[in-house]
Parts: C-alpha cells; structure tokens; sequence
C-alpha cells in the first residue's frame, strides 16, 4: 500500500473512532450528571473535528504543483496543525467555565459505574488509534497525522484522570460515607482542561514552524553537509546552504564551488549524484544546487564552507 493510501486510511479511522466516542461520552455524561465526562466529551469532539482536518490535510498535501501553487500544497498539514491547536484552547476554557460552575453549584452523579466505564473504553481505543497514527505519521513524515496522535494521545490521559476521579466518587461512599466528594468531578474536569491547554501549546509550536519556514533539523543540515563533503576533491566547498519544510515536503538549496576544469557534463554529474542521495535519503524532496568555479579567492560566506586550506587556496589563485 503506498503512502497516500495508508496515510487516508488511519485518518478516516480515526474520525471514526472519535466520532463513536463522543457519542458514548456525551450520553453518559448527560445520564448520569458529570462535567467532567461532558467535558471529555468536547474534547473527543475537538478530536474529531482536528481528525477531520487531518484527513482533508493529508488529501489535498500530496496533489501536484500547479501553476497557482508551484511548491505544492504542503502547508494544509502545517495550517491544519495549527488550526486544530486553536480549537483545543478554545475547548479548554469552555470547560474550565464549566468545571468553575460546577463547584458553584454541585450536583450528584449518579450511576458512576458507567463513567468509568465509558472512559475505559475511551482510554483504550484512543492508545491503539494513536498508535496508529503516530506509526503512519511518522513512517510518511505527515505533521497532520503526528498532531493527531498528539490529540488522542493527550485524550488516554485526560480520560484516565476523569475515571480515576468518578471512580472516587463511585467507591467514596463506602469508604468515606460522611466525606462530599462532589468536588472530585469538576477538579477533574479542570486538570483535563490543563493538560489539553498543555499540548495544544505544544502542538501549535510544532506546526507553525514550517509556516515561518524555519529550517530543517541540526541533524538532518549536518546529514547533508557530510554529504557533500565526501565528494571531495572535486568539490571544493558550499555556501548558502538554505532549508525549509512544507508538510512532509522538503526544500533544499545550496552553491558548489567545484574545480573551475571541471567539464560542464562532470559538474552536472557531481549535482545529479548529490540530488539522487539527498532525495533518497528524503523522500518528497526538492533539491536545488548552483555550481560555481573556485578560483581561490573566497569570500566570508565560502571560507564557512571551504574544504581547502589556506596553501591549496594560494595555489588556486596563481
């Protein structure tokens, strides 16, 4: 199955499975009264409204360029990332509304065998989908799957800390008869609250990094640098080394300073070799490279790049 097909499918089961789980979460919480439950409920709906995304995200990523878009359409996985990051704040204050209200005015839960239950289940079908999605958004380098499984991953902690707490008011009265533990519910609906407001943070710094076209990873640059650094002697040095990312795609560009007898047909050679390695070791890559004489007589930006030494530079220059 090529990357396309894997990529839509984990993301339609996710929609899938969030789409079942705000369901059980939203008619459970209303049965037996809990905000914290409820609020799981929105931010299963948050989910699946970011799962949607994501499966319109990794659609629209992979079609061609187009006149209207040369560099491709990349960015919806960056755009859509940080969109879903904006709902999940939005989601957390809403509920930490609630939770506040809740304590104005506490109420009883009733049945909270049920809640723990449901969020069990939750707990459960959110770590094998997450899973998923973290295995195909990393195997395919799509930022929309990987922020998705950030969203179910942050969904298995939230739940569990809202079952831990239904579970205290459900097992409370036998081991606490006199103690009022409804304050339980709506404190755990406000750690929820937190920890999404957490790795909504996150998320937004991931995904809107590339919108600013910063550049890729020390690890990756120093991959490249090494590289062409063993393409030495005929190469004599770089400079202008420059990358971005858009989605999964990458953009790599940089100068060759090669051996000014070098035949126009080697010269072309050299770049055809570095671009076939750079893009198999980066699939979807787009790489750029601009040959240039070395002559000896470098400027600050070459000597950053020069792989000769001061005696071979001299000899160039006689």
């Amino acid at each position: 199955m090529d990357h396309q097909k894997r990529k839509t499918r984990v993301a339609l089961l996710s929609v899938i499975s969030n789409t079942t789980l705000v369901i059980m979460k939203l008619v459970i919480g209303l049965a037996i009264g809990s905000v914290s439950i409820i609020s799981e409920a929105i931010h299963s709906g948050v989910d699946l409204l970011a799962a949607v995304i994501a499966l319109f995200s990794v659609k629209t990523s992979d079609i061609p360029p187009d006149k209207r878009h040369p560099f491709g359409h990349g960015k919806v996985e960056n755009i859509s990332g940080t969109i879903e990051a904006i709902l999940i704040f939005v989601a957390a204050i809403w509920i930490i509304f609630e939770a506040v209200e809740k304590l104005k005015h506490p109420g009883t839960i009733e049945s909270a065998g049920w809640g723990v239950a449901v969020m069990l289940i939750s707990a459960g079908a959110n770590i094998i989908v997450s899973h998923m999605l973290f295995k195909v958004g990393k195997e395919t380098d799509s930022v929309a799957l990987i922020a998705d499984a950030w969203h179910l991953r942050t969904d298995v902690y939230t739940s569990a800390g809202v079952m831990i707490g239904i579970g205290a008011i459900w097992v409370g009265p036998y081991l606490l008869p006199d103690a009022d533990l409804r304050w339980v519910d709506p404190v755990a609906a406000m750690l929820v609250a937190f920890l999404i407001i957490k790795a909504a943070y996150d998320l937004t710094r991931e995904s809107a990094k590339d919108l600013m076209d910063v550049g890729l990873p020390p690890e990756e640059v120093g991959w490249i640098k090494n590289l062409i650094e063993n393409h030495r002697p005929q190469i004599h040095g770089f400079h202008q080394l420059r990358t971005r990312k858009a989605g999964h795609f990458r953009f790599i560009e940089f100068h060759l300073k090669v051996d000014r007898h070098l035949t126009v047909e080697t010269s072309h050679a050299i770049t055809e070799d570095l671009t076939e390695h750079i893009e198999e070791h980066f699939p979807n890559s787009s790489v750029m490279i601009h040959i240039e004489p070395c002559d000896g007589k470098c400027s600050q930006k070459c000597l950053e790049g020069c792989f000769l030494n001061e005696s071979q530079r001299q000899a160039l220059k006689g």
